[in-house]
């Protein structure tokens, strides 16, 4: 998906409003200054006070601070293309009878591709897992801050899972020493941790 594209939802433009569409801008660069773009959601309190004081509906004043919270879901990502190698890693890690394996790393020339693995027996699984299975969690990958990293797609089957990262600027074709970081999170924004770390070193 590319998304710096969006389709316009009507040509129509009442340029008086120009002024304070500018401001609501400039309301909103304030906003992710003074929060270090963290912002959080305001109390439900608040959402119903302000929805009584300026005549809005509570759920619209829900619905426009929710997406405020999914600015970084519109950055540009870059599409890898131009396949050059693949890099094996070969590495797992076994946390609370899960398989977590990074097999290789599709090299592209503007970018680099990492899918991480998770088998396990669903015959012997417990309830707790069998809870985390339908919880939907999400992984996000760190390998360093010069590195921007997101999910591309994931999936799985009963016993197995796969999370697909596409990582820019291009790792090194030569990744020993680099530590691959999947942290895991209950909800779509990163903010809740469920503790789960998944540390994997190239060697």
């Amino acid at each position: 998906m590319n998304q710096e594209s969006y389709d316009r939802p009507t040509d129509y433009y009442d340029h008086q409003l120009f002024t304070i569409d500018e401001q609501i801008c400039t309301l909103i660069n304030q906003r992710n200054h003074l929060s270090n773009n963290n912002p959080g959601f305001p109390p439900d309190e608040a959402l119903a006070r302000w929805a009584k004081k300026y005549g809005f509906y509570e759920a619209f004043l829900a619905s426009l601070f929710g997406v405020m919270r999914t600015e970084e879901y519109y950055k540009p990502r870059v599409e890898p293309t131009d396949f050059r190698k693949h890099i094996p890693v070969l590495k797992s890690i076994e946390v609370d009878e899960r398989f977590y394996t990074v097999t290789y790393i599709r090299q592209y020339q503007n970018a680099s591709v990492v899918q991480l693995l998770t088998d396990w027996d669903p015959r012997q699984e417990s309830n707790v897992h069998v809870r985390h299975n339908y919880t939907h969690n999400s992984f996000e990958l760190f390998v360093g801050e010069e590195y921007d990293c997101w999910i591309d797609s994931g999936g799985g089957t009963n016993g197995h899972d796969s999370c697909t990262f596409i990582v820019s600027p291009p790792l090194p074709d030569n990744i020993k020493g680099l530590d691959f970081v999947f942290k895991e999170y209950s909800d779509a924004f990163g903010e809740k941790s469920t503790g789960l770390m998944i540390t994997i070193q190239a060697e």
